[in-house]
């Protein structure tokens, strides 16, 4: 299956670097086309199985991302992935959930 996701990818660089480029015009320069082909896998055809998808359709989809609804899947990744208590031991988290423990 991996191996079918890479031909799709190759098929549809061309779109994928054009909608690169619309987003480098609104100053999205970080984003690459594996992060737009990521977005397409991960949200637009999650439900679908893509080596069944015609290829107008996924070029169709990949032209329609908006920088808008891309940005707003990234946050709510970057929140459900991001671990806000990685930098602090467990004595320290225990301190933080039981303030009442704590000697004056």
């Amino acid at each position: 299956m991996e191996n079918a996701y890479e031909d799709i990818f190759k098929h549809v660089l061309p779109a994928l670097e054009s909608k690169k480029t619309e987003f480098q015009v609104y100053q999205y320069a970080t984003v690459t086309e594996s992060d737009i082909w990521k977005y397409c896998v991960s949200k637009k055809w999650r439900k679908k199985d893509i080596a069944t998808l015609p290829l107008y359709q996924i070029v169709n989809d990949v032209l329609s991302v908006s920088p808008a609804e891309y940005m707003t899947y990234e946050q709510i990744d970057q929140f459900k992935t991001e671990n806000w208590f990685s930098e602090i031991n467990k004595d320290e988290l225990q301190l933080l959930l039981n303030p009442k423990n704590i000697e004056v």
